[in-house]
């Protein structure tokens, strides 16, 4: 197995790419130890001192290292980690994982389709270029709140990703958007 590696904008976080699927269509985000019980593979990096994050990607892991971690020490960590987990078909979630509910009025059906139509093609491929997910967690009274999740989460451009970028475009294309925030 070759495990290819990549920088993202953020630069305490590099890109894992495996060659394989890792969670699909869905991603995960844990921000620290606690949360990452949830995935066995998410458990095992946080059990590599250095790591302070981790987002598990369709195809991609992408790690967060702490301030005092270098990464000369630590990738080859991650890489080793990564591959005996994945050669070992080791599960990389819980299967009591869960996802949290969307805060949506059902009356806002019709804006919501276009708002997740939108982050799908036009947002989700491009902050999954730079080793992260945008995730959709609500819309009420024209306020889209939005989860940065991976490398994006701790970038420091994220909120100008979000309130220029992101807000801008929504505001464009649907006119009952009036901000976007981003969820806790």
């Amino acid at each position: 197995m070759f495990i290819e590696t990549e920088g993202t904008p953020n630069p305490a976080t590099l890109k894992f790419l495996p060659g394989r699927e890792i969670l699909g269509d869905l991603t995960a985000d844990f921000a620290d130890a606690d949360e990452a019980l949830l995935s066995p593979l998410a458990d095992a990096l946080f059990g590599l001192p250095g790591v302070a994050r981790v987002f598990l990607g369709g195809d991609f892991v992408t790690v967060t290292k702490t301030a005092e971690a270098d990464w000369a020490g630590l990738k080859p960590q991650v890489l080793g980690l990564l591959m005996e987990h994945l050669l070992a078909n080791r599960p990389i979630m819980s299967e009591h994982a869960g996802l949290q509910a969307e805060d949506v009025d059902p009356a806002d059906a019709e804006i919501v389709a276009q708002i997740k139509e939108l982050l799908d093609t036009r947002v989700r491929p491009a902050v999954a270029g730079d080793g992260g997910d945008i995730i959709f967690r609500g819309f009420r009274d024209g306020v889209v709140s939005l989860k940065m999740q991976g490398s994006c989460a701790g970038c420091p451009s994220s909120t100008a990703t979000l309130k220029h970028g992101i807000e801008n475009m929504l505001k464009h294309y649907i006119p009952e958007v009036l901000s976007v925030t981003q969820a806790a």
